[in-house]
């Protein structure tokens, strides 16, 4: 029997929509959204039922009759700390996903998944894989300095954890047997050290610590948060919007598109070259010091997402970091595959299907 797949990836300003037969892709499509229209949503959960309806008209518009769907994978979203995997989406699930633990478009892909496996058919799967709260971090990396504020694993589980198992399969290993640093660059930026199958330190790249990017602060000297918290020029939500949406490159230069900054720099625009080149900066010490948790034993520096298509990043970063470890670039954002080879593997039975507890 075929595994005809239905992979659902809802981002900040699209929804990507794929489907698969087997290993083969027959359906990709990147729906954008306006900006005016999700701004008429209060929260991003109230989006489920149009996006939702958007995937049905691809499909509709495509000839897929979703009777004919029989594994449904979402986008896991930020729900509690779990180890990586396939999940079935469940009713405990989608509660979850109702109250997440923050506020992200990812939280739509499992609930999209489930309600649309539901239609497809009574034994329809809906699941999700390697979500972005994948916790797998040893007990030490968790002690930040404040008890009150443990790290935390926020990361782009899905992407590091594909590219780190192809590169294994590149060099005729597995990933359960490679020690790999892995830097996932797009709007948000997450650097993590895979040892042995598991994440075992990473920054937070939603909101916390590691390199700024195109549209977030990334770690900031903490006395001086504090004193701006406090300083009476800016609400909550201000803060949190410097921080993640309107912090990083943007704060800087007023824009998140890196195409543009790099137009400007090549115009001779000095002050946009040294912000630019912070991110690269940023993430070669990031990947410096998750060196030392692997003791050294690094078998390849892995650069990927969308930022990864950068000559002039990746060049710096090369530089800096090649002394510890094989450099490899993996540019762009290989989810939607990743999800559909999850769901076919899980399809037949070649990997287990976790329960969400």
């Amino acid at each position: 029997m075929d595994a005809n797949i239905l992979v659902v990836n809802p981002g900040s300003t699209s929804t990507k929509i794929a489907v698969y037969k087997n290993r083969k892709e027959i359906l990709l499509l990147n729906v954008r959204h306006p900006r005016e229209t999700l701004s008429q949503f209060g929260r991003i959960a109230d989006q489920f039922e149009f996006r939702k309806n958007k995937v049905k008209e691809v499909l509709e518009g495509a000839e897929i009759d979703i009777s004919s769907i029989n594994i449904v994978v979402g986008r896991g979203g930020l729900l509690k700390p779990m180890k990586g995997g396939a999940y079935r989406v469940n009713e405990k699930l989608v509660a979850d996903m109702h109250n997440p633990m923050g506020e992200h478009e990812s939280n739509l892909g499992g609930v999209i998944a489930w309600e649309l496996a539901r239609e497809a058919g009574e034994n329809v799967i809906a699941m999700i894989v390697d979500p972005t709260c994948v916790d797998e971090m040893d007990d030490i990396a968790r002690i930040s300095g404040m008890p009150e504020l443990p790290r935390r694993s926020l990361l782009h589980a899905l992407n590091q954890k594909a590219i780190a198992r192809v590169f294994a399969q590149e060099n005729k290993t597995t990933y359960e047997q490679v020690n790999v640093i892995v830097a996932h660059m797009g709007g948000g930026i997450s650097v993590g050290a895979h040892s042995k199958g598991r994440i075992i330190d990473v920054n937070n790249g939603l909101d916390g610590d590691g390199p700024m990017s195109p549209e977030r602060s990334g770690g900031l000297p903490a006395g001086e948060l504090v004193d701006l918290c406090f300083s009476g020029k800016f609400t909550r939500d201000e803060i949190r919007r410097k921080i993640k949406g309107e912090g990083g490159m943007f704060a800087y230069l007023g824009t998140k598109d890196a195409v543009e900054v790099e137009k400007r720099i090549r115009e001779g625009d000095e002050y946009a070259r040294q912000v630019y080149m912070a991110i690269s900066y940023q993430v070669a010490r990031e990947i410096g010091a998750l060196a030392t948790v692997l003791k050294g034993n690094v078998d390849g520096i892995l650069l990927t997402g969308g930022l990864a298509y950068s000559d002039m990043l990746m060049d710096d970063i090369t530089e800096r970091v090649k002394h510890i470890g094989p450099v490899k670039s993996y540019p762009g954002e290989g989810e939607m595959k990743a999800m559909a080879m999850n769901a076919y593997l899980v399809f037949n039975d070649e990997i287990d299907l976790k329960d969400y507890e």
